[in-house]
């Protein structure tokens, strides 16, 4: 069952009476439904296009983290085939919050990774909610390393609301572990492309996102830190975030236009988590295009090109 958003309460009404009219004319047969179902669904479908064509930044935010929305494991059982994956850090453990591996995107041979949050509460606590450790950056290095000794292309899903915070990571070198990742990841002599496909906070998700091509779902976010975190430091009160995140610009608009992100990868109408397959798809068919174009360019041009993009980012801001 569709779960809804605050926002999304008039939709909810209106798609609540057209299932409570199917129920009843599945209780009496005789009973005439149709023009009145068309007539309520045709409201509801103006509705939700005339409510997602003007989100505000929070209520944006607040799609990228649906419940229902697609997450990396929906991904690759979509668009990786024989995926593999590979597990631990060969310092310290395994971390279930970063998944790697290496599969196959169409035919060709690739490394995949991104962050995993899960879909109830047994896997979502398996997964830490997606905010990864030292070791899950630490994997992530040995995943760029093994690409670029083997020329395979990268492809990076970003879902998280940042790194652990907690004692035990920085205990282990979170810090460091995210430096290192975004510097192997700013070094790659192979094509690397990385979609946000919801939450895209902090440098936890900056330190598997250093690519050459950088893409956004449509309702997707991307900020140095979430809402709530900006409005608790500023405003010592959480309840800012609304505030917090119209000021930051994290939209896939917002960073498209100052240049922080390629493109932006459109959803289905209500965002994807209405249609899965299809925000799957639409992803799956952007990163062919990107790797298409990436692939004819020299090892050590995408290097160049890439640390080029990066170092240019702010420079024309006022």
């Amino acid at each position: 069952m569709l779960a809804y958003l605050d926002f999304e309460r008039p939709i909810a009404e209106l798609e609540g009476k057209i299932v409570e009219l199917r129920q009843r004319a599945a209780d009496d047969p005789a009973l005439q439904i149709d023009a009145e179902v068309a007539r309520l669904q045709a409201r509801a479908d103006q509705l939700l296009r005339d409510t997602y064509s003007r989100l505000t930044p929070w209520q944006k935010a607040l799609v990228a983290r649906h419940q229902g929305r697609p997450h990396f494991s929906d991904y690759v059982s979509r668009l990786i085939d024989e995926f593999t994956p590979l597990a631990g850090d060969r310092l310290f453990g395994e971390d279930q919050a970063v998944i790697a591996g290496l599969g196959r995107f169409r035919g060709r041979a690739v490394a995949v990774i991104g962050h995993e949050k899960g879909n109830d509460t047994k896997s979502r606590l398996k997964h830490n909610f997606g905010m990864a450790m030292p070791e899950g950056y630490r994997k992530a290095q040995r995943l760029f390393a093994m690409a670029d000794r083997f020329g395979l292309p990268v492809i990076s899903l970003v879902d998280t609301s940042g790194a652990y915070p907690g004692v035990a990571a920085e205990e282990r070198g979170q810090s460091e572990a995210i430096a290192r990742s975004t510097q192997a990841g700013l070094e790659l002599r192979v094509p690397f492309i990385c979609t946000i496909i919801g939450d895209g906070m902090s440098g936890g998700a900056l330190a598997i996102a250093t690519a050459n091509r950088v893409y956004m779902l449509e309702h997707s976010v991307y900020s140095v830190i979430s809402p709530e975190g900006c409005a608790s430091i500023l405003w010592r009160n959480a309840d800012k975030a609304q505030e917090a995140a119209a000021a930051m610009r994290i939209t896939a608009q917002d960073l498209l236009e100052l240049k922080v992100i390629d493109g932006i990868v459109p959803e289905p109408m209500g965002g994807a988590h209405r249609a899965p397959p299809e925000a799957i798809a639409n992803v799956g068919d952007q990163i062919a295009k990107a790797l298409a174009e990436l692939s004819q360019i020299p090892r050590d041009e995408l290097r160049r090109q890439r640390r080029e993009k990066f170092l240019a980012m702010g420079r024309n801001l006022a």
